[in-house]
């Protein structure tokens, strides 16, 4: 089985949200249930993006390098399918 890194996005104001999982739609299910923490603010979410990866070390790599990214634009471009990262 493979390891996602996603990019879910708040259907309230537009944040987006990056993480890794090998089940993208089980994830997101608990991003959109009842729970504490950053994601139970601005629900509801929807996935907008995600890369598979052979395993979870690079899977790790690329969520870490996302993560750094301050740009809301960078994102736009990366979701729209534009040369980004």
């Amino acid at each position: 089985m493979g390891h996602f890194v996603y990019i879910i996005q708040s259907e309230i104001d537009g944040t987006f949200y990056i993480g890794s999982t090998q089940d993208p739609i089980s994830r997101l299910q608990k991003h959109n249930a009842l729970h504490k923490g950053f994601t139970s603010r601005k629900q509801p979410w929807k996935i907008v993006y995600s890369e598979k990866f052979e395993n979870k070390q690079d899977a790790l790599l690329r969520e870490r390098f996302l993560k750094a990214q301050k740009s809301r634009e960078f994102f736009q471009r990366l979701i729209s399918g534009s040369s980004a990262g």
